[in-house]
């Protein structure tokens, strides 16, 4: 789907270019593409990104008119996230912007925003300065369907934002929905329209809308770290050209794959999920909520632990990415107090631990059955991070086919030395009794030489609490399967006879609730297979082989410590292709 233009769509996009801007093309010159960055050499790119690889953790802020109505239209809950409700409600154009009278964020105090971001750790922050209903949170001069002419609060919201950011050290970025604008005539892309209002052409909304907005905040706000596009549907080289060559507007600025028209970006942006391996050759960042919705919904209080905050932050530094953890303040102005006090304990852990996190790259090793590993390229070698989440009883810790002398090892908290003794196996260290963080504590290993390590035999473990996630790049296909996005699922599952297998170790045994996390166009079942016993899941269509779902399977008895063997087969006759990323298992 990104595939990047060839000489006849360069040429097109030039010819559209010019167009658009005015800039006339010369007899004989040579077709150029639009993006500022397409002739950056790899040094270049290497310093552009330094800053981002080096942060980490970002915030997301979810924020627009859709807080007023908070999930609930005409008395009743829509399904959904709750910055959708007028797509998923199908609420007129008219009646939708009478919502704007009530957003008032009196209680909107920038400063304390970014404050709580930097207390979480964070090094950056990007807000929805444009969503998908279209109101802009910011003074522009294209439509009055913003909230300086459409709300009482009548006032720039990104301006005091971008200031209390250059105050307190923090990266901005701003959201910007180029292709999906379900307020302004032309801009609901195709399948998104319920109102004759929303008609009109694409190709004038760009040029009249989105082009004319994304120079206002690119102009306006001072230097910018990230533009986050979102949403490419039916954006063509031609829709996404004059769109990529505003970037030239801040030198340096970061993009992300989501603008369309053959454009990759300069990031990858896996939502809600963390990828199994990472995505090779590519900078990533997965962005996700608190709890179910990205803008605020007055209902949703399905809010992700503190330990589950803090391990997937863990876990996507130790695959080489950053995690972008979104807040959806309230329509007066506020941050929800469940994701103030979550970020508060994760900036108590950061302070404890974020050397470990900031500037670190991805683990050398495939798996580890304790927990993560981060690591930083010194002179003489490495620095590993090992980020350990269960913590082994008997004290000693080992790091399986870790093949380098070890230089020194020490706890991050406290910086208490360990002794750490190379072996066949690997590496073992000899911990203290006690777990530093009940969450994750951070062991410092300093190696000579660039890390090596050997092929183990480390079968995926159990974390401390009993449960098991099996992921789609730990199992063994039979058949045609094969992994697909970076490991992230098992795919092209077509012939009912293939079939796969993951083998995982049990410490804890006992019975356990299991699901799968699956994703199909049609109707379809499935069943699992383990100790002699079968669970049977029967599920509708998804509608999308990339729109998961997570169902539950039955209970599955483990009577015995030791080694498990689970497969996962195709129930005949009428079985459908599916994809599936994970089984998980979770004690009762």
């Amino acid at each position: 789907m990104k595939t990047t233009p060839g000489v006849k769509t360069r040429l097109w996009v030039l010819l559209a270019t010019a167009i658009l801007t005015g800039v006339p093309l010369l007899r004989g010159q040579e077709a150029a593409s639009p993006d500022p960055y397409a002739q950056e050499t790899p040094a270049q790119r290497d310093a552009r990104m330094a800053w981002w690889r080096e942060a980490r953790f970002g915030m997301f802020i979810h924020w627009g008119v859709y807080a007023v109505p908070a999930g609930t239209y005409n008395g009743k809950p829509i399904g959904g996230i709750g910055e959708w409700i007028m797509n998923r409600g199908k609420i007129p154009v008219a009646e939708y912007k009478q919502f704007a009278r009530q957003f008032n964020p009196v209680k909107y105090n920038p400063d304390d925003w970014v404050k709580l971001a930097r207390e979480a750790g964070m090094k950056y922050l990007i807000i929805t300065s444009k969503h998908h209903d279209g109101f802009a949170l910011f003074d522009s001069q294209v439509t009055d369907w913003t909230v300086v002419r459409a709300s009482p609060y009548g006032k720039d919201l990104l301006k005091p934002l971008a200031e209390a950011c250059a105050r307190h050290g923090l990266k901005l970025g701003f959201y910007y929905s180029q292709a999906q604008d379900w307020c302004h005539p032309g801009g609901a892309a195709s399948g998104g329209r319920w109102d004759k209002a929303q008609e009109g052409s694409m190709d004038e909304y760009i040029k009249k809308i989105a082009v004319p907005q994304v120079r206002e905040i690119l102009s306006h706000y001072g230097p910018l770290g990230v533009l986050w596009w979102d949403t490419p549907r039916d954006m063509t080289p031609e829709r996404a050209a004059p769109l990529i060559s505003l970037l030239k507007l801040q030198p340096g600025i970061i993009h992300n794959n989501r603008l369309g028209g053959g454009f990759k970006g300069d990031t990858d942006t896996p939502e809600q999920h963390i990828p199994a391996t990472g995505i090779a050759g590519r900078d990533w960042e997965t962005c996700m909520t608190m709890n179910g919705t990205w803008g605020f919904k007055s209902y949703d209080h399905n809010w992700k632990s503190v330990e589950t905050l803090i391990r997937n932050l863990v876990d996507i530094a130790s695959k080489g990415g950053n995690y972008l953890l979104n807040v959806g303040p309230t329509s007066e102005g506020l941050i929800p107090e469940p994701s103030i006090e979550r970020l508060r304990a994760v900036g108590q852990w950061m302070k404890v631990n974020g050397e470990a996190i900031y500037g670190t790259t991805a683990s050398p090793f495939k798996k580890l059955p304790w927990g993560r590993c981060t690591k930083k390229l010194t002179p003489d070698g490495a620095t590993l991070y090992l980020h350990v989440f269960a913590w082994p009883a008997d004290g000693k810790l080992l790091v399986p086919g870790l093949k380098n002398q070890v230089l020194s090892a020490g706890l991050l908290a406290g910086s208490q030395a360990l002794e750490a003794r190379n072996g066949d196996a690997g590496v073992t260290i000899t911990l203290p009794g006690a777990a530093p963080d009940p969450i994750s504590s951070t062991v410092v290993l300093k190696i000579k030489g660039a890390p090596e390590t050997a092929p183990t035999t480390a079968r995926p473990g159990q974390n401390p609490d009993g449960s098991l996630k099996l992921e789609a790049a730990e199992a063994v296909t039979h058949g045609k399967i094969k992994l697909e996005g970076n490991g992230g699922n098992l795919g092209y599952w077509t012939d009912a006879d293939d079939w796969a297998e993951w083998r995982f170790q049990i410490a804890q045994p006992g019975k356990f609730k299991v699901s799968v996390e699956v994703a199909s166009q049609a109707a379809s079942a499935i069943e699992l297979l383990a100790g002699g016993q079968k669970l049977t899941v029967k599920f509708a269509g998804t509608g999308d082989y990339k729109k998961y779902q997570v169902l539950p399977a039955g209970t599955l008895e483990i009577a015995t410590p030791g080694e498990v063997s689970l497969q996962i087969r195709a129930v005949k006759p009428g079985w459908k292709a599916v994809n599936v990323r994970s089984v998980r298992l979770a004690p009762q």
